[in-house]
Order: structure tokens, then C-alpha cells, then sequence
């Protein structure tokens, strides 16, 4: 559909009653049946649909009349943006409200109905106990949710539809007339039946959505951690802001134990952050000058201030909140299937209903001896009624008991749970089809720098000649490299300060091109460099080189230091390897995955590093296209699935082309951008958690979907043939929902930890 891009707009609108993919699917297929729909997704887990339509062709108002026409009421529409996180967990609490009120309201009478009905049936008959039933099951069946039930009904099959309000409506409608009945001609009253099975319609619904609130907890939870306020410098003086009211370049005083506002670098002070929230580690980072720090983590103990340098829906935060929405709100592969099968469902329900009902009224005497079987140990089956008492009974069940809010909430709280989980342990899953592919995965493939290691050079050794200590050597390598800016130098810097050793001033430093670095230290010369740089000064060093070529076989950068020509020892800078990523890549072999390691750098270089690891295969020397051809290439062996871990701009292509793209959090947004998994804090053992995370998700969806359609098989028959009684049926239906969310709850009890040794 050619559209231009002016015309292109996006709605947001929220549907209450949109309570698992059933729903979603019916809402969606009468979205699309509107002209000038663009695109439309559902998120089950906030109640959303977000349309994107072309304005020159419909409105807001058309697409809400499409929802409604399709059974569905809408809470609210909201043009370009989504509604705030204020207004988010507002609504939530009102769906939670109304879903209490309409229960109470439905539970009183029929709480009385239950208190008269067994005195007037087996003790003393009640005068006018009808005309009273009647009267207390009215609001029950007609009004308050009762209505909203027969409403939605009436819409989805006006729209030539069946949702789960139809069987629902169905089992209570009919009973309650057909009880009115009673009024004219004796008869056995259905009327408490009808409002038993609507009042446990509606405590189902409630436990429903307190529950599928605990199962999305972890998302509310993130929209409560920010910051309210913040204290900003603005003219010299300390003023406090709302959080909403950032720019990017306000410098933020955080104090002790208060939370950092907004996404920022810090400009001044040193402290311990607790980074949990994003990192799901306990223990507090050292941050100081330069560092990056994430809004709504803890400043624990120094007074900083912070630059700020995204706001608003940029920041870390709403991203996560972004991604794990998009989550909870996507599709698993396997769901597809279940969808398609419950869009026939309900029609096949109706089918059998009406079934029954004539089976019982044409050969209700051939199946007495079943009532009679039954009669024996179910004390709700009463062998002495008529063959229409039965058959009504009979039809009323079948419609309460197949009702497929089981099968419905079996994939989304399933995804909830687990999408939140990983969010609280820094694993961000943006989509249900990553998900179920990361238990698939055969073959991992790690970038090396950044990824395997730390990405950024750091001294790891530090060797004196005769006549030399290390601490001497340190000291004056370190101080000529303070007036350089090169990383390698940089690292040697760093190096002696966390050694604890004072670093002197340089007095008339040099940089000699392609050699290193040179400067007076307490009034000696001080030389620090390659091979070269000695050479040309003639300063001798042939003890030392066979340590050198050491280091450079293991693919360090070692560097000679000579004081007052004299040859005083060497210094070595690597990128060192995460602390984790042997035990990481252990994790992986452990279950069954290869591990394949491509980089850009040397072949040596890539063997010791992953010598170090344990990588199973490297491919050393391959450009950023080459990354690509390589996950190709390993895809093509026997149809392997791939996921591909990295952090620059030049792995998103790679990640893209893997069947699952994981990208480190603190690594490059493009990089963020193409993965279908974000580590937040870039650990190669969240790789393996993801994975974990995974196979016990798609577990648990599974097992749903299993029980749930077992339950509906199994049930159906006996339903049918007159063994359940609808008020049994009703309270069946709604256990089977609850054992849907409860085994989904479960899954906060996987082992996800990776055993660092």
C-alpha cells in the first residue's frame, strides 16, 4: 500500500477486555477489515493496540468503532505517543478496581441465592423462593459485569465472530430464562444456575488480572524506579526540577544514597553506584569522572554531579521498558498455530452445545444407563431427570467448562514472566521469536574484542633488569606516559595508579613517531618504547629480549624502558579477557553448543585469547563483511541455527543475519538496535542465561498449552454426556486459568546463574 509519509500517523488505544491472543486476534482481524490500515500490533500485557493508518483515509474514531464492533470496549486513545508510565499504572489499578467491584456486586446475591437454595430444596420449600432468585439473579445475569459480558457477545457475533464471552453468555442467559418458566409451568429452576456461573465468570476474571499483574510485576516495577526530581546547577545556584523537565546538558547534583535522575556522565566526585536495577549484580560499581551512569540507579555514598545526556524516552529506562513491552507483547512461532485453532474453537463449542442438547431430547432414553453409571460416585448427577433437563445441563456445560481462556493466557504469561525475569537480571528479550529459536541454538559466534575481552588495553606486567625494582620501572613509565594520550599509554597510567604508585611529573616530554615516548623524570631521561627507539640510542637490552618476544607471542604490546640509557626493564599492555568468559564458554560446551570465535585481528593474537577460553574454532583476520559470510557459512552446515554476540556498529550486519542477534549493552546502538537480545551489562555469562532463560520459557508455554488443551478434550465429552454440572464446570474453567498462570509464575524459580570457577 503506497502512502506517503505525511499522511502515515499512529494511534494507541487501550482495550480492557483484551486479555489473551484470542482477543488480541479478533481485535486485530477487525482493525484490519477498516480501509486505510497500515499496520497493527497487540500487546496483551498492557491491554494496547497501536495502529498505524493513513489519515487521508480513516480516523481514530473509525478504528475505535471497529474494536467496539468486534466486542471490545476502549479505555482510551491516544494520538502519536503512548500514554505516560503515571497513566500506565493507573490503568492498571482501574482494570484491577472494576474487575473487585463488578465481583462483589455479582457475589452478594448470589451468596444469598446459595444461603436460601439448599433450605428450600431439602428442608422447608420458601414461599415465593422463584420470584426472590429471580429478583436477586438480575443484576447478576443483566447487569453490572453480566452486561458488559452479553454486550461483548453480542458485538463479536454481530461482527460474525465468536469470543469467549459468547460461551459465557450462552450459559447464562438461557438458564435464566428458561428458569422464568417456572412462573407458568412446574418445573426445575435454572435461575441460581445462571448466576452462579456468572458471578464465578467474573471472580475468574478478577483473579485473572491480579494475577497476569503479578506476571508483568517486573515491568511495573521499572516504571516506579526513576527518580521524581532532580537538583540541577542553573545560574550559579541549586534548584529542583521534575525529572521531566531535563535537558540534555544539565549538570545534576546527586547526593548520598539518592537516585541518579536521568542517564548522564559524571563530571565531578567518585562513589559506589548499585547498578542492580540494570545489571541484576548486587554489588556496587566504583564510578568517578568520565563514567557513564544509568538513570534510576543508586548513588551509595560521595556527592556527584552529572551531566546529563539523554532524557526522557531516550534513557536507558524507557528503552528497557520499550523492549520488554515489545516482549510481552510479541508472538511465539508456536502461538501461531494455537491461534489458529481457537478461531475455530468457539464455533466448534456452540456446535457441540447445540449437539448435545438434541442428542439428549432424540435418544435421551438409549443414554440413561450413563446417568445411572454416573449417579454412582458423582453426587451432582441426578439419574431421575427429564431428557430435557439433562440435555439443557448438558449444553449449558459443554458451553462454560470449553471456554478457552486457558488456551488463551497459556503463551502471554508464559512471555510476561519470562521477558520480565530476564529484565530484572539484565537479559532484554525483544521478541517471542527469539525466544523460542534461543533453545534451538547449535552454534554461538563471539566477537572477540569487547565481547570475549575487555575491550580496552590494561598493564599486565611489569618486569626489572638487573639492577632495577619493578616499582622503579612502573614509576617512570608511568609518568612519561601520563603526558600521552595513546590508549596503550593511557593503560599504563592506570595500571600504577590501582598498584598504588605516585606518579611523578615529566618534564620536557616527546613523542618520537613510531617509536614511543620519552620525557625528564626526576632529572633522568626516561625512554619507554619499541625495539626501535633503543636501537637508535644505542642502549643495549638483549637481556630482555626474550621476555619481550614472550609477551608478543601471547599477543601482548610490550614495550622497553630505558632510564639514562640504561635499559631498566619492560612493561606490558593487553586487552585482557572478562572475567567470566571461560566459564561462560564452559557453560556453553555444557549444553551442547559450539562456540566460534571471529575477529579482525591476527591470527596469533585470536589463538591465544581463545587458547585462554576454550573457543572451539577461530576465525581470525575477517573484515566486518567477512562476519557475515561467516555466520552464513555456519548456518549452511547442516541447517545449524546461529547466534551471533557483538558490540560495534560493524556486528550489526552479523547480528541481523543470525538466527538470533545478541548485542552487549555497552556496546554501539546500531549494534543494540539490529540484536533480537541486549546484555545490559555485557557479560558473556548472560549469554548463557538467555539461553537458560529460554528453554525454561518455551517449557512452560509448552506445558500450558498441553493442559489447557487437554482439559478442553477431556472435559467436552463428559460435559455432554450430562456427568457435569454447569456450576462444577464454571469453577473448572477457572481453576484451569489460574493452574495457566501459576505454572507460568513458576518459572521465577529457574536457575539461570552461570558458576564462575
Amino acid at each position: 500500500m503506497n502512502t506517503s509519509t505525511t499522511a502515515s500517523r499512529t494511534v494507541l488505544l487501550t482495550v480492557p477486555g483484551m486479555g489473551s491472543n484470542h482477543c488480541a486476534g479478533l481485535v486485530s482481524t477487525s482493525i484490519r477489515r477498516v480501509e486505510g490500515i497500515e499496520g497493527v500490533e497487540t500487546s496483551i500485557a498492557n491491554h494496547r493496540v497501536t495502529v498505524r493508518f493513513d489519515a487521508t483515509r480513516t480516523q481514530p474514531e473509525a478504528i475505535r468503532a471497529a474494536i467496539e464492533h468486534a466486542g471490545y470496549d476502549v479505555d482510551s486513545v491516544d494520538l502519536e505517543s503512548p500514554p505516560s508510565e503515571r497513566q500506565t499504572i493507573d490503568s492498571e489499578e482501574r482494570y484491577l478496581a472494576l474487575a473487585w467491584k463488578r465481583l462483589w456486586i455479582a457475589a452478594i446475591p448470589t451468596t444469598v441465592i446459595m444461603a436460601i437454595m439448599a433450605p428450600h430444596m431439602f428442608w422447608q420449600p420458601i414461599p415465593g423462593y422463584l420470584a426472590i432468585v429471580a429478583i436477586l439473579a438480575f443484576p447478576v445475569v443483566f447487569t453490572n459485569g453480566g452486561l458488559a459480558t452479553h454486550r461483548s457477545a453480542w458485538r463479536s457475533l454481530t461482527n460474525r465472530t465468536a469470543n469467549m464471552d459468547v460461551l459465557i453468555s450462552l450459559g447464562s442467559l438461557p438458564p435464566y430464562l428458561i428458569g422464568l418458566i417456572g412462573f407458568f409451568y412446574p418445573m426445575t429452576s435454572f435461575i441460581e444456575m445462571a448466576a452462579t456461573i456468572m458471578t464465578f465468570h467474573l471472580l475468574g476474571r478478577y483473579l485473572e488480572t491480579r494475577a497476569k499483574g503479578r506476571a508483568s510485576q517486573a515491568i511495573k516495577k521499572l516504571l516506579t524506579l526513576g527518580a521524581k526530581t532532580a537538583s540541577v546547577l542553573r545560574d550559579g545556584r541549586e534548584v529542583e526540577v521534575p525529572v521531566a523537565e531535563l535537558a540534555v546538558g544539565d549538570v545534576m547534583v546527586v547526593r548520598p544514597g539518592a537516585k541518579v535522575p536521568t542517564d548522564g556522565e559524571i563530571v565531578e566526585g567518585m562513589s559506589h553506584v548499585d547498578e542492580s536495577i540494570a545489571t541484576g549484580e548486587s554489588v556496587p560499581v566504583e564510578k568517578g569522572p568520565g563514567d557513564a551512569v544509568i538513570g534510576a540507579t543508586l548513588n551509595k555514598e560521595g556527592l556527584l554531579r552529572i551531566r546529563a545526556t539523554r532524557v526522557g524516552a531516550d534513557t536507558f529506562l524507557s528503552q528497557v521498558i520499550r523492549l520488554v513491552e515489545q516482549a510481552q507483547g510479541s508472538k511465539v512461532p508456536i502461538q501461531e498455530f494455537a491461534d489458529r485453532v481457537t478461531g475455530q474453537f468457539v464455533p466448534a463449542v456452540i456446535g457441540i452445545s447445540i449437539a448435545s442438547f438434541v442428542m439428549w431430547l432424540a435418544i435421551g432414553a438409549s443414554l440413561q444407563p450413563v446417568l445411572d453409571w454416573g449417579a454412582g460416585f458423582l453426587p451432582w448427577v441426578n439419574p431421575t431427570l427429564t431428557p430435557l433437563m439433562v440435555g439443557t445441563l448438558s449444553a449449558v456445560a459443554v458451553l462454560v467448562i470449553a471456554c478457552p481462556c486457558a488456551l488463551g493466557l497459556a503463551t502471554p504469561t508464559a512471555l510476561m514472566v519470562g521477558s520480565g525475569l530476564g529484565a530484572e537480571r539484565g537479559v532484554l528479550i525483544r521478541s517471542g521469536e527469539a525466544i523460542q529459536t534461543l533453545k534451538d541454538i547449535q552454534v554461538v559466534v563471539l566477537d572477540k574484542t569487547g565481547t570475549i575481552t575487555e575491550g580496552k588495553p590494561a598493564l599486565t606486567d611489569v618486569i626489572a633488569a638487573e639492577g632495577f625494582d619493578e616499582a622503579t620501572v612502573l614509576r617512570a613509565a608511568a609518568a612519561v606516559e601520563a603526558g600521552s594520550e595513546h590508549p596503550l599509554g593511557q593503560a599504563i597510567v592506570n595500571g600504577a595508579r590501582e598498584r598504588g604508585v605516585e606518579i611523578p611529573a615529566v618534564q620536557s616530554f616527546k613523542a618520537v613517531t613510531a617509536r614511543g615516548v620519552q620525557g625528564a623524570v626526576d632529572d633522568g631521561l626516561v625512554r619507554v618504547g619499541s625495539r626501535r627507539m633503543l636501537d637508535e640510542a644505542s642502549i643495549a637490552y638483549g637481556p630482555l629480549d626474550d621476555t619481550l618476544k614472550r609477551f608478543e607471542n601471547d599477543g601482548k604490546t610490550a614495550m622497553l624502558v630505558a632510564i639514562d640509557d640504561r635499559a631498566a626493564g619492560l612493561v606490558a599492555v593487553a586487552d585482557t579477557v572478562k572475567a567470566d568468559s571461560k566459564a561462560a564458554i564452559a557453560a556453553l560446551h555444557a549444553l551442547g553448543i559450539q562456540v566460534v570465535m571471529v575477529t579482525g585481528d591476527n591470527e596469533r593474537t585470536a589463538r591465544h585469547v581463545a587458547a585462554q577460553v576454550g573457543v572451539d574454532t577461530v576465525m581470525a583476520g575477517v573484515l566486518p563483511e567477512g562476519k557475515v559470510d561467516a555466520v552464513k557459512s555456519l548456518q549452511q552446515q547442516h541447517g545449524q541455527h546461529v547466534a551471533m554476540v557483538g558490540d560495534g556498529i560493524n556486528d550489526a550486519p552479523a547480528l541481523k543475519q543470525a538466527n538470533v542477534g545478541i548485542a552487549i549493552g555497552a556496546g554501539a546502538d546500531v549494534a543494540i538496535e539490529a540484536a533480537d537480545v541486549t546484555l545490559v551489562k555485557g557479560e558473556l555469562t548472560k549469554v548463557v542465561e538467555a539461553i537458560r532463560l529460554s528453554k525454561a520459557t518455551f517449557s512452560k508455554i509448552v506445558q500450558n498449552l498441553f493442559w489447557a488443551w487437554f482439559y478442553n478434550v477431556a472435559a467436552i465429552p463428559v460435559a455432554a454426556l450430562g456427568l457435569l454440572h454447569p456450576m462444577i464446570g464454571v469453577v473448572a474453567m477457572t481453576a484451569s486459568s489460574l493452574s495457566v498462570i501459576g505454572n507460568s509464575l513458576l518459572l521465577r524459580r529457574a536457575r539461570l546463574e552461570v558458576t564462575r570457577y
